[in-house]
C-alpha cells in the first residue's frame, strides 16, 4: 500500500459520526490502525472498541464522532476468534515468535483433542499471560517480559461460550472460540496443551466477531485507501450498529427535546437496563442517546446531542 507522507499533508478534519468495521492487518497495533483510518476518513474524533493484539488480525470496530460515546458498550460484548494452534510445543510467548520451552514427541489423536475441550467450556479461571498489555506499576506486562522479568498475575474468571474445531491435522489445529471479554486465546491454547500433556502455542489468531458485528462486513486499510474521501464517509455504519441488541424507543419532538437536556420522562415501559432512544426528524429516525427504564421512568444514560433543531 503506497502512502503519502501524512505528516506533510494537512487535512481538514470534519465532524463525522459512524462506525467503521476494519479488518486490521497483522503486525500493527490497534492504535496505529485507528490513526491511519482516522486520517483517511478525515474525522475530528475517533476511538476503537478495545485493542487487538499486534500479532492478530481481524475485526476491529472503529468509532467516529458521537459513536465514540458508545464504544464502551462493545468492550463488554462477546468476541469470536479463529485460532491456529500447534500442539507438541510450548513457547515463552505463547506464539510462534517465542523460544521453545517444552516439546513432546507424543502424538495426540483428534478423539483425545475433542475429549479435553469440554473442560474449557463455561466459566473458567485463566491467568493472564506475561506477553499482554495488562499493566503492573504503570508498565505493560509485555515490557517486563521482554526484559526477562516475570511477575505473579492473579487468575481471572472468564467464560468460554463455544469451542468448534474447524480442522485437525496433528500437530496443527484450527479452533473457533466464542468467549467473554478479557479472554486470552494464547493462554487458552497453552492450557489445552497442558491438559493434553504435550504443550501448545498459537500459530495465528484472527478475530471474526465482536458481539453481533462480523468480519464479513469489514474493510481493509487498502480497500479504504482505494476509494475517495467522500466514499469513505459513506461506508460508515450508523451509530446504532453497535446497539442492535438493545430495544428501541421513539420519542415525540417535545419529549425528545427534554431527553437531550437530560430530563427524566414518564413512559409506559417495562424495566430495562438499556434502550435506544430515537427522534423523528422529518421522517428520519435519529439516534439521540441511550437510557434505562425503571418504575416507568426513562432516565438518560448517554446523550448524543445537547439540543434538537425543533
Amino acid at each position: 500500500m503506497q502512502r503519502k507522507n501524512e505528516s506533510a499533508v494537512k487535512k481538514q478534519r470534519r465532524a463525522i459520526h459512524g462506525v467503521l468495521l476494519l479488518n486490521k492487518p497483522r503486525g500493527i497495533s490497534s492504535t496505529q490502525a485507528l490513526g491511519r483510518a482516522k486520517w483517511l476518513i478525515g474525522a475530528e474524533k475517533a476511538g476503537h472498541t478495545g485493542t487487538l493484539d499486534p500479532l492478530a488480525d481481524g475485526l476491529l470496530p472503529l468509532c467516529f464522532g458521537h459513536a465514540t460515546k458508545l464504544a464502551h458498550d462493545l468492550l463488554d460484548a462477546d468476541k469470536t476468534y479463529v485460532a491456529g494452534i500447534v500442539l507438541g510445543k510450548s513457547t515463552s510467548t505463547g506464539d510462534m515468535e517465542g523460544e521453545v520451552m517444552f516439546s513432546s514427541d507424543a502424538v495426540i489423536s483428534e478423539q483425545q483433542w475433542q475429549a479435553v475441550l469440554p473442560k474449557f467450556l463455561g466459566e473458567i479461571s485463566q491467568v493472564p499471560p506475561m506477553y499482554s498489555a495488562l499493566k503492573q506499576n504503570g508498565k505493560p506486562l509485555y515490557e517486563l517480559a521482554r526484559a526477562g522479568i516475570e511477575v505473579e498475575r492473579e487468575a481471572r474468571r472468564i467464560t468460554i461460550l463455544s469451542l468448534e474445531t474447524l480442522s485437525f491435522e496433528y500437530p496443527n489445529v484450527l479452533l473457533k472460540v466464542r468467549c467473554s471479554k478479557g479472554t486470552y486465546i494464547r493462554t487458552l491454547a497453552e492450557d489445552i496443551g497442558k491438559a493434553l500433556g504435550v504443550g501448545a502455542h498459537l500459530s495465528s489468531l484472527q478475530r471474526v466477531g465482536v458481539g453481533e458485528l462480523n468480519i464479513a462486513n469489514a474493510m481493509t486499510l487498502e480497500e479504504l485507501e482505494a476509494i475517495s474521501e467522500l466514499e469513505r464517509a459513506k461506508v460508515l455504519l450508523p451509530l446504532d450498529a453497535l446497539l442492535q441488541n438493545c430495544p428501541a424507543l421513539h420519542l415525540p419532538p417535545m419529549d425528545a427535546q427534554r431527553f437531550v437536556q437530560g430530563q427524566r420522562l414518564k413512559v409506559d415501559l417495562a424495566n430495562v437496563e438499556m434502550v435506544r432512544v430515537y427522534w423523528n426528524n422529518g421522517g428520519n429516525e435519529i439516534l439521540i442517546g441511550l437510557a434505562s427504564v425503571a418504575n416507568n421512568t426513562l432516565s438518560p444514560q448517554k446523550v448524543l446531542m445537547t439540543a434538537l433543531p425543533l
